[in-house]
């Protein structure tokens, strides 16, 4: 047998060869075995809000994470922390901007510290209905509160509405004068002091997930809010008269922050907003439904009188209340309330119905 005799340049192409192949093989391998440890982890949501999960609010979060799980699987993961178990309304701003968490929905009047001019919403007797608030968020003026909160280093996402708020006491509230003396929960709003100290009662901010425990300890005489909220949380087992004074809104910002929202990719972003338009138009309408539904449990329960308001008696809250959009002008803006309440008039009223957000 003839042996073969190599040069050593042949021998060295020949060991280079080796080598190369010798290192395709063992990339191979370890991108074998070690692939999935490096797949892309997906961005997680975490959506922190205080209200139940059986409640327009609850039940639009969850429609939010259906939609995200349908459309962005392995992308996006939405975790949501309804009744307050992650932060309350009051906290969660903070820990947003912090990055413990990517979403909430508090009550517009929480956003007061953000923005002056958003808190339009909570002044008192500006929207007749549910129908005239939305008017005015989907115009031209409400859209661009939403991004009333980017200098703060928030951004809001769209508007979910619940209802008209009313009022439930220790005592029969008839006329204006008949709050005075008492102290009302209320949210940690600028506005909402003002509402009830021309009434010469008391305000104490609290957070919604204390409402019963400040009733149950007598704490407060009464409170403001939706009939949903009323029933949800029980507070007409804890009130003896509700006044359906339909004198203010209950509003929730859906917000995120500007740094999470600018770090995702446009794909991604779109789909996100998309899901989240879908997902708030579906709670908006539960709103009425579950309206409704509080009110006849709470008035089958005959735990609490209901107080139906005569037209002269109604007349005199709103006059009694409305000297608060004067002391707020300055702040949010003559021309913006004004439009506000314009929308009451839906024939004179422009708007583009297309969308709910930005």
């Amino acid at each position: 047998m003839e042996l073969v005799h190599y040069s050593l340049n042949e021998r060295v192409k020949m060991m280079q060869k080796l080598m190369s192949v010798i290192s395709l093989i063992a990339i191979f391998v370890m991108n074998a075995l070690a692939g999935p440890a490096h797949a892309e982890k997906p961005i997680v949501i975490k959506f922190s809000h205080v209200a139940d999960e059986n409640t327009p609010k609850g039940q639009m979060a969850l429609k939010f994470k259906e939609l995200v799980a349908q459309r962005l699987t392995g992308k996006v993961v939405v975790e949501l922390f309804s009744n307050s178990q992650l932060y309350d309304d009051n906290t969660v701003l903070e820990a947003m901007l912090l990055g413990d968490v990517q979403m909430a929905a508090p009550s517009v009047s929480k956003f007061g510290a953000y923005s002056k001019e958003i808190q339009v919403f909570d002044l008192p007797f500006l929207f007749d209905n549910r129908q005239a608030l939305e008017r005015f968020q989907t115009s031209p003026n409400g859209r661009q509160l939403l991004h009333s909160l980017n200098e703060k280093g928030l951004i809001g996402l769209g508007y979910l509405n619940d209802d008209l708020k009313i009022l439930s006491a220790t005592k029969r509230l008839k006329v204006p004068a008949d709050a005075a003396g008492l102290r009302f929960r209320i949210q940690p709003s600028q506005v909402l002091a003002a509402q009830f100290n021309v009434l010469h009662a008391t305000s104490l901010k609290k957070p919604f997930s204390q409402i019963s425990t400040l009733l149950q300890d007598n704490a407060v005489d009464g409170q403001e809010n939706t009939w949903t909220n009323i029933f949800s949380k029980n507070i007409f087992l804890e009130q003896p008269y509700i006044t359906v004074s339909n004198h203010g809104v209950v509003s929730f910002l859906v917000v995120t922050s500007t740094a999470f929202w600018q770090n995702l990719s446009d794909p991604i972003r779109q789909e996100i907003q998309q899901a989240l338009h879908e997902a708030i138009a579906f709670g908006n309408n539960l709103t009425e439904q579950y309206s409704s539904y509080a009110r006849q449990k709470i008035t089958a329960s005959h735990r609490t009188e209901i107080i139906t308001l005569s037209d002269i008696e109604r007349l005199q809250w709103k006059n009694t209340m409305k000297s608060v959009w004067q002391e707020f002008e300055g702040e949010i803006g003559r021309k913006l309330i004004e439009a506000a309440y314009q929308s009451n008039q839906p024939n004179n009223f422009a708007r583009n119905p297309e969308t709910n957000g930005i």
